[in-house]
């Protein structure tokens, strides 16, 4: 293959990386977050 097919499939994969890690951030806070607000109403009961 050339150098630069092979670079754009890096950065191709790079991206593809970079969105499914956001992703995962993004459930991981939402997660956190919804136990903070389940936590706070039995602490109200």
């Amino acid at each position: 293959m050339s150098k630069k097919k092979v670079n754009a499939k890096r950065e191709a994969y790079k991206r593809k990386q970079e969105q499914q890690g956001q992703k995962v951030v993004n459930w991981i806070f939402g997660v956190l977050i919804a136990l903070g607000v389940l936590y706070a109403i039995y602490l109200c009961l």
